[in-house]
């Protein structure tokens, strides 16, 4: 294995280096990705250097536990098992991407005639919402750190700035989402966190609770300053 890597040309030995690097921290790798430049999908340089060397870096990574694996129809190669270490995803990454899943499915099952799916940040939060999977609306910060993490892991693509981020903000989801989930979890998953959620009534509860507290308080602010102005008569 060695003796493949040391008759590379010193060009090919770096640009094996750093696509080694690349999959490590990103997992997944795109044979096409969209260039914000030219608005269109082009070939990834880094998928035609993995798939080259496809099956010297299968034994280099099978040495440390991990699998990497090419899926020809999604346009992906990607690593699996025990050896990558897992990151930790916060409650609302891990929801955005139930829902991404499910929006891509969808779309798929409708005859789409591209591996890749548009969809809107505004989507998105409608899905969660009629899902009942979250207490309280995410802050813009919480949003876009979770679309960054989603966005390094090669599973979506933001086409306007974070910068500026809003309903109509549109977000093309990758085919490596099908690797990372599947339907069945995702239903799993989802009743999970409905589970988590108050439903409706008793949401309503909640918030009747929150509004007669804040009505007690308000009548109470209201007594002192009647009971204050009436001192102050008193005493002129």
């Amino acid at each position: 294995m060695i003796e493949y890597f040391e008759l590379l040309a010193e060009e090919e030995q770096q640009q094996l280096t750093e696509v080694i690097q690349t999959v490590l921290k990103q997992t997944f790798v795109l044979e096409k990705k969209y260039e914000k430049r030219t608005g269109r999908f082009v070939f990834n340089r880094e998928y035609r250097i993995l798939s080259k060397h496809l099956e010297f870096l299968k034994e280099y990574f099978k040495i440390a536990g991990m699998e990497l694996v090419e899926n020809i129809p999604g346009g992906v190669i990607y690593l699996r098992g025990e050896g990558i270490a897992p990151e930790r995803l916060s409650k609302l990454s891990t929801i955005y991407l139930l829902i991404l899943k499910l929006i891509y499915d969808e779309q798929m099952a409708s005859a789409s005639t591209s591996i890749n799916i548009y969809t809107t940040l505004g989507e998105i939060n409608e899905r969660v919402g009629s899902f009942n999977l979250l207490k309280d609306r995410p802050s813009l910060t919480e949003i876009k750190r979770t679309l960054t993490l989603l966005k390094k892991y090669q599973l979506v693509e933001v086409l306007d700035p974070l910068e500026e981020l809003e309903s109509e903000s549109r977000i093309i989801i990758y085919p490596c989402i099908n690797m990372v989930l599947l339907g069945e979890e995702v239903k799993h998953l989802i009743e999970s966190f409905q589970e988590d959620v108050p439903n409706e009534t008793e949401q309503a509860e909640v918030f009747s609770i929150e509004e007669n507290e804040a009505a007690r308080e308000m009548e109470t602010t209201q007594e002192m300053e009647t009971e204050t102005l009436e001192e102050a008569e008193e005493e002129e």
